[in-house]
């Protein structure tokens, strides 16, 4: 497929472009130049906000796919929840609406398991897909409100959005990271967060769905049920 990747020179996209574009034609959008380009990935420098850029960029695309997030430097300042509300509502907002202006008809956006809030013990078990999002913190709040531009735009233009909710996703020399009990059990390799996004580019015609994504192959914190059934995704690296 020919996709417009939005953001794919930050983390997510620095180890999940490289797989996907083994297999599909690569446009990326960023702010910035990559530090490792993919040969073969066409890659473009710009804001995400830019309504006509983006237009311009999706033309002939078959999927748009934003993985496109906030600064973590200063955590928890005002500046930087402000940048991740600004990316994951209106910059997603206005892609969503350049790419559909030039025609596409599938999102795939990456939201994360942070939609939902995080209890102080070490070990729990996370809602399933159909609990409403409940997280109040700036960083899943930001991710809700990007569900919801997903769920409203499928509505408004008759599209498909996937939600994939991922965990600690990171690459494959570092996966998994020997942290607290319940990162470590929830972390997603570089590959399986690529196949999972490679599902999600075939499931259409269902409007919006979310699904969770974690290399927690064995249920032990969350239900991986519904990529399974729907998307006929599960980890290979399994915590």
């Amino acid at each position: 497929m020919r996709l417009l990747v939005i953001g794919g020179c930050g983390h997510v996209g620095s180890f999940v472009v490289p797989v996907l574009a083994r297999a599909h034609e690569i446009r990326v959008l960023d702010l910035t130049e990559p530090d490792n380009p993919v040969s073969g990935v066409d890659y473009h420098t710009g804001d995400l906000r830019d309504v006509d850029l983006v237009a311009s960029l999706a033309s002939g695309m078959d999927s748009l796919v934003f993985m496109a997030k906030g600064p973590t430097r200063d955590w928890g300042s005002p500046e930087t929840a402000y940048q991740h509300f600004d990316v994951s509502v209106s910059g997603l907002y206005l892609a969503v609406k350049g790419a559909v202006r030039a025609g596409v008809r599938h999102v795939i956006y990456t939201s994360s398991m942070s939609v939902y809030r995080y209890p102080d013990a070490e070990i729990f078990t996370f809602p399933d897909e159909s609990v409403p999002p409940d997280a109040t913190d700036f960083y899943g709040l930001a991710k809700r409100l990007g569900e919801e531009v997903c769920r409203t735009a499928t509505a408004e233009h008759g599209i498909d959005a996937v939600c994939l909710r991922l965990c600690f996703p990171m690459p494959d020399e570092e996966w998994p990271r020997n942290e607290r009990p319940r990162q470590r059990a929830i972390s997603t390799s570089g590959r399986d967060t690529a196949s999972a996004i490679d599902a999600a580019l075939h499931r259409r015609g269902h409007g919006f769905d979310v699904y969770a994504i974690s290399g927690d192959g064995t249920g032990k914190m969350m239900s991986l049920a519904k990529a399974r059934r729907e998307l006929g995704w599960a980890p290979q690296d399994v915590t």
